[in-house]
């Protein structure tokens, strides 16, 4: 049998930059480990320098290692789809549905998945006041790994007035208090349910990434009907989506009232989940009894193009 030849795609020029070549790296070693002709690129912002070093390193399959705009949104996913080479995760369609937070939430609401209370407004509309009752939560429209992610309290100002990034349009949403959890879901199963704390009170981009930035629960300590619960949201939000490979969803779970049932709220599906020292995705599959270089050899023999 040939050794397959992989391109590992990472860096990429979006906010997400440092963190795609943490992961960019760390697949590729752990594809080495597992048998395959491993090439790296660094992926910058023209598109004509990525043909060309996909053309240059004839790989069998591209990993696809890019986080944000450009590598998780359908783009990178349409250019592989024109030059025929199998890739990593989600499709075009998927990528582009799942990156967009306020047309995944549609697709979610549609399938009778429970997400927050809250609407796109424009950076205008917020001049003469709250769009919700705080505290809330504003987000971009379409940034990942928490990048831009604020909850607006009590006594804080709102930051939509010096809004940094493209376009008018925000996200905002009711704050949904309790416990972050989020489900790995590989070939439309999921893996299992994993709890983070982070004394942050906030699991921000930093939480996410810094060591010592979060506390992981694996399992979850939940009630065994939730933690189905969680997994079968889960795997139905990859599903509704339209995805493929591995994905990860992101889940609130409000167990504040007392007296009433507590409730799970699905806040978004990331088709390009973090592959770094201290990712998630990683980390469930290990407790699933699935190695890190048998995690993505799985991934490289399920690659493939749309259509």
């Amino acid at each position: 049998m040939t050794t397959k030849r992989v391109t590992v795609l990472m860096g990429g020029a979006s906010a997400e930059r440092d963190v795609s070549l943490r992961s960019g790296h760390a697949a590729a070693a752990a594809l080495e480990q597992a048998g395959f002709l491993v090439t790296r690129v660094d992926v910058g912002r023209d598109p004509l320098e990525l043909v060309r070093a996909v053309a240059e390193t004839q790989p069998d399959v591209v990993f696809n290692a890019l986080h944000g705009r450009f590598g998780e949104d359908g783009c990178v996913q349409g250019v592989l789809n024109l030059l025929g080479v199998p890739y990593t995760h989600s499709g075009l369609l998927a990528s582009a549905a799942a990156m967009d937070k306020a047309f995944a939430r549609s697709l979610f609401q549609s399938a009778g998945i429970p997400v927050a209370r809250g609407r796109i407004v424009t950076r205008s509309e917020c001049a003469g006041g709250d769009p919700l009752p705080r505290p809330f939560v504003v987000k971009p429209i379409n940034e990942g790994s928490s990048v831009g992610v604020f909850i607006v309290r009590a006594g804080q100002p709102s930051p939509i007035a010096a809004w940094p990034f493209d376009g008018e349009d925000v996200l905002v949403e009711e704050f949904i208090p309790g416990r972050e959890l989020t489900v790995a879901v590989m070939g439309g199963k999921a893996l299992g349910v994993l709890e983070i704390t982070s004394e942050r009170g906030f699991y921000d981009y930093e939480a996410k990434y810094a060591p010592g930035g979060s506390r992981h629960l694996m399992p979850a300590p939940l009630p065994p009907a939730d933690y189905a619960e969680a997994c079968r949201l889960a795997a139905e939000a990859h599903r509704v989506l339209g995805c493929r490979g591995v994905s990860r969803a992101d889940l609130r779970y409000d167990d504040t009232r007392p007296g009433e049932t507590p409730r799970l709220v699905m806040l978004e599906v990331n088709t390009q989940p973090g592959m770094t020292a201290t990712s998630l995705v990683p980390e469930m599959a290990a407790h699933a009894g699935i190695s890190f270089p048998e995690l993505v050899r799985w991934m490289v023999e399920e690659a493939r193009c749309d259509g």
